[in-house]
């Protein structure tokens, strides 16, 4: 229990109230919130176990794209940076120049 639970139940103990009957009561209001949370997020059916897992493929899906692209781009910067770099040298050795007369 977190301190203020147990705050609150070392005070209704202490005026009369038995610790098991108080923990029976947290335990109850914990499952019923626990439930009314996964029913609103329309997670308390059957099919729950496999919807959650359908997402963490979906979000593992979209990392593996994110980082699928982001080596692409880097791969096609680096290509495209020593394309320019071999043009640049070229054209410094008089390769582009042409025929000189």
């Amino acid at each position: 229990m977190t301190g203020i639970l147990e705050g609150l139940v070392a005070q209704a103990e202490s005026q009369g109230a038995a610790r098991v009957t108080l923990q029976a009561i947290v335990e109850d209001a914990a499952q019923a919130g626990a439930e009314r949370a996964l029913k609103s997020l329309g997670l308390l059916d059957e099919r729950a176990g496999a919807d959650i897992q359908e997402l963490r493929e979906l979000v593992q899906g979209w990392r593996d794209v994110k980082k699928s692209a982001l080596r692409s781009l880097i791969g096609w910067i680096m290509r495209s940076i020593a394309a320019l770099l071999l043009l640049g040298l070229s054209y410094k050795l008089g390769l582009l120049q042409g025929a000189k007369p």
